[in-house]
């Protein structure tokens, strides 16, 4: 199962999806650079590649896998390592989705875990744009025999005040606007499938929550520059609704070859922790300001 490649596919957007995709986190009328197209800053906003991976969701199962049925998945952790920025429009060009699994693991009672690997690629040039590690988890479905997987690292933040704080208000829209991106899960729409699993009615999408934060640690510790983020990466802890108000504090934690660590975690208003084990590597501004 480690190292199988599914078949490539095409992915392909316009300008009007980056400008979606930047309107629906919660960018801002001073963020022109992921607003206004003929802004000379105009750029992909850098978890926008997150949107292309929903091609991926037509493998319906993985070859010499155990049968797991993968409607029950639900995001764990994902890594995005950014190479280079995407243009803003893949027209003229062609590019592609590559996946493959890295390994399936057996959890026990509590379920299976499945980590994979997709990158997005110009398929005339073989330069990679992005790297997205994602570990997904399929609760109760265990106990198949199979490798309990290796420890996820675990990125505490320090015991002190964050160095930046960042708020954001999500409305009942938020889960309308999110989905118009192509994730149309009746579970961000309408209260009855969160009800039958047991989540008490709509949810807004995982991967709203993990760009909305990014959105915020751009704007509060890369002075809204996506170019200095280079490696970005979150835990899915625990559902967040509409209405939720989420707050994600962050803690510089210094130089790590050649780039700055920042730690993160977003919670709701009543402390409960939605996004966990984040880190980001950044350019530092030193660097910026040499250049």
């Amino acid at each position: 199962m480690s190292g199988y490649e599914f078949s490539s596919q095409a992915v392909s957007w316009l300008q009007r999806d980056v400008l979606l995709f930047a309107n629906s986190i919660g960018a801002t009328a001073d963020e022109l650079q992921f607003l206004y197209e003929l802004d000379p800053r105009f750029t992909v906003f850098p978890t926008y590649p997150l949107i292309l991976l929903l091609w991926s969701q037509c493998e319906k199962r993985y070859p010499r896998a155990p049968v797991l049925d993968l409607r029950y998945a639900v995001d764990g952790q994902r890594q995005l390592k950014i190479h280079q920025p995407l243009p803003t429009s893949s027209a003229g060009r062609l590019f592609e989705l590559r996946n493959k699994v890295i390994g399936i693991y057996d959890k026990g009672n509590v379920g299976s875990s499945f980590e994979t690997e997709q990158q997005i690629v110009d398929a005339g040039t073989g330069e990679v744009y992005a790297t997205t590690r994602s570990m997904n988890f399929i609760p109760g479905q265990g106990n198949w025999g199979g490798p309990r997987g290796p420890k996820s690292l675990n990125y505490f933040h320090p015991d002190r005040r964050p160095d930046a704080t960042h708020v954001v208000h999500t409305t009942d829209n938020t889960v309308f606007l999110y989905r118009l991106n192509g994730d149309y899960n009746p579970l961000h729409a309408v209260p009855d499938a969160g009800v039958k699993m047991g989540l008490g009615g709509v949810i807004i999408h995982g991967l709203y929550t993990y760009s909305s934060t990014c959105h915020g640690l751009l704007r509060q510790m890369c002075n809204g520059d996506a170019n200095r983020l280079k490696v970005y990466q979150a835990r899915f802890v625990s559902p967040v609704r509409p209405g939720d108000k989420l707050v994600t504090d962050m803690w510089s934690t210094g130089i790590m070859d050649g780039l700055e660590e920042v730690r993160f975690t977003t919670r709701k208003g009543d402390g409960q922790i939605v996004l966990g084990n984040g880190r980001a590597l950044i350019v530092p501004t030193t660097v910026i300001s040499s250049l």
